[in-house]
């Protein structure tokens, strides 16, 4: 009996561990969209820097919604999403753990209002289009309540983000809120149409990250910190006047625009270096902390009924990547 138990031991020992190489032998699948602070990724993957750093990744492109469904699915091992996003996600089972703070949006999320409408005051009793329990919404509350205006002064109409500046167009709702590049094409589509309120006015509201599932995460956590080093690499290369133009380029091309147009884009988006980094992933309360900024967030979440129970956002962040970079 204990030969058999012995023998069934090692038969299941061996079975994990080709199970585990099996998996580390596949690319880690991310998933990215259209966002300033995630198309950069588009530079290191055109440079080949993750081959140079020895990982295995996989980038798949999508909506900014379908990657979050994707990742839910179990379709990818890390999505890029914003802090508020992963404890919605989290919410319906599929938690992630966020490891890497990529920017925070700084203007490219706005609130932009129809011909005649010159403030968020003018907006009550109005519509607004917006894409109900996800970032914009909470940009919209964020600009109401800055405004002595509540929720309740306005009617939402549901849109997705990416139909946003064609209902603007359309004439249905009095403003829209969207980030770039839909906030950038409801500005040029409607002419007369003007920016009410933005990231700008709040920043820190929305962190960008990357975020893996804690099994991955766990189980390849050697690789995902080689992951966070090419992006540091990618953000020197950002940065850096000498190869600027070259980045706005790479980064243009992914979304099919010309590079002066997507280096406008970029200007509203704050990318991150390391130490500006580590400071937000610093515990504290507010905006100047993902810590703070996410518990807002899971507030926000919680009082639209977004889920019904508040998130163990803290269990949802680990700098420990980060802290030994």
């Amino acid at each position: 009996m204990r030969l058999t138990i012995k023998k069934y031991l090692v038969t299941l020992v061996a079975a994990f561990l080709l199970s585990a190489t099996a998996q580390a032998a596949d690319p880690i699948r991310i998933g990215y969209s259209d966002w300033p602070g995630w198309v950069a990724w588009e530079v290191g993957i055109e440079k080949d820097w993750f081959k140079e750093a020895g990982v295995k990744v996989q980038f798949e492109w999508f909506d900014y919604v379908a990657s979050m469904d994707a990742f839910a699915a179990g379709k990818l091992d890390a999505v890029a999403m914003t802090n508020g996003d992963a404890l919605v996600t989290g919410s319906t089972g599929a938690k992630s753990v966020m490891f890497l703070i990529n920017d925070y949006s700084n203007g490219n999320d706005m609130v932009v209002g129809a011909p005649g409408i010159k403030s968020i005051k003018d907006l009550k009793g109005k519509k607004v289009g917006v894409e109900i329990g996800f970032v914009g919404h909470l940009i919209l509350l964020n600009a109401l309540k800055d405004h002595g205006m509540s929720e309740k002064d306005v009617e939402l109409v549901n849109v997705p983000t990416n139909e946003t500046p064609q209902v603007l167009a359309s004439g249905q709702v009095a403003a829209i809120v969207a980030w770039q590049p839909n906030s950038g094409q409801a500005l040029k589509l409607v002419p007369g149409s003007k920016k009410l309120y933005s990231s700008a006015d709040k920043p820190g509201l929305i962190y960008d990250t990357l975020a893996a599932t804690p099994q991955s995460y766990s189980a390849r956590k050697a690789e995902y910190a080689k992951i966070a080093k090419v992006w540091y690499r990618i953000v020197e290369y950002i940065q850096n006047p000498k190869t600027h133009d070259d980045a706005i380029k790479i980064m243009a091309s992914r979304v099919g625009l010309k590079p002066k147009q997507y280096a406008e884009i970029v200007k509203g988006t704050k990318i991150l270096t390391l130490k500006e980094a580590k400071a937000y992933f610093k515990k504290a309360d507010g905006f100047k902390s993902i810590y703070g900024s996410s518990k807002i967030s899971d507030d926000f979440n919680v009082a639209n009924k977004v889920y019904k129970k508040p998130e163990k956002y803290e269990s949802y962040i680990d700098s420990s990547i980060i802290d030994k970079m």
